[in-house]
């Protein structure tokens, strides 16, 4: 252990990989964001904390199953003369996954009101906690594999994998109120989550989309969204100075 702590190569992976976690990550904040969003107010903060703190230990156990990891990349069938190991059935049910939930949750935000109360299955706590450790496993998966081929060493891959979810944690939360607080940036959000779906099946069937050009993407609707935000603000700004009397202050003989 004290070799790891003198050791530069150790510090520039441990840097490396916890850096990939977070790039890799986003996509997981955005989806706890959006599924702590249905718990009552004073619930939301302790359900992002134990779902994060729960997929942290889950990472760490995947990681200490190398071999079993290593594994998943096996062919384990064929279909149309596409090979399917058990880390694209993972990608694919993943995918699945991402792209039904998201899509249900662009339908109940159109729906509004009505869609809301058709909605009869309620979010619970332990359902909310449960689905972020399913979908963290998902989002993780890839960047585990390329952790074992990148570090030999297991406690440098540990070490940043707690140090990714602790910097999460600490972004999760003033990222989901204000994805929670906009519901035009929710709605990007939920976009982006169902072409990370998409990427994610394709990814199962050996078709590699860089991600790089994801992010870039909604990184450009995000800047776009911003920008009407503000022009919004700024366009309400004229119709509050053009009224400078209160409902009981405009004086006598004026229409």
């Amino acid at each position: 252990m004290l070799q790891l702590l003198t050791d530069p190569q150790a510090w520039i992976a441990f840097a490396t990989l916890t850096a990939l976690e977070l790039v890799l990550g986003i996509d997981n904040i955005i989806f706890i964001s959006i599924l702590v969003d249905k718990l009552p107010l004073h619930q939301r903060e302790t359900a992002r904390r134990l779902g994060l703190f729960f997929a942290m230990f889950m990472r760490i156990g995947l990681l200490l199953l190398l071999a079993w990891i290593v594994g998943l990349t096996a062919p384990l069938f064929t279909v149309l003369q596409q090979e399917i190991s058990g880390r694209d059935l993972v990608l694919i049910a993943g995918g699945l996954f991402l792209i039904w939930k998201s899509a249900g949750e662009i339908h109940q935000s159109l729906e509004g009101e009505d869609g809301q109360t058709a909605n009869l299955v309620k979010a619970t706590f332990i359902s909310v906690i449960l689905q972020i450790m399913v979908i963290d496993m998902v989002f993780s998966l890839d960047s585990i594999i390329t952790a074992v081929g990148m570090v030999d060493q297991v406690a440098v891959m540990i070490a940043a994998v707690v140090a990714s979810v602790g910097l999460m944690m600490l972004f999760a939360g003033p990222i989901g109120r204000f994805v929670s607080a906009h519901p035009t940036i929710k709605m990007l959000a939920l976009a982006f989550l169902v072409v990370i779906g998409v990427v994610l099946i394709a990814e199962g069937f050996d078709h590699h989309v860089p991600k790089g050009y994801i992010y870039s993407a909604m990184a450009f609707a995000v800047a776009v969204e911003m920008l009407n935000m503000k022009m919004r603000k700024r366009s309400v700004r004229p119709l509050q100075l053009d009224a400078p009397y209160g409902p009981d202050e405009r004086p006598v003989g004026r229409e």
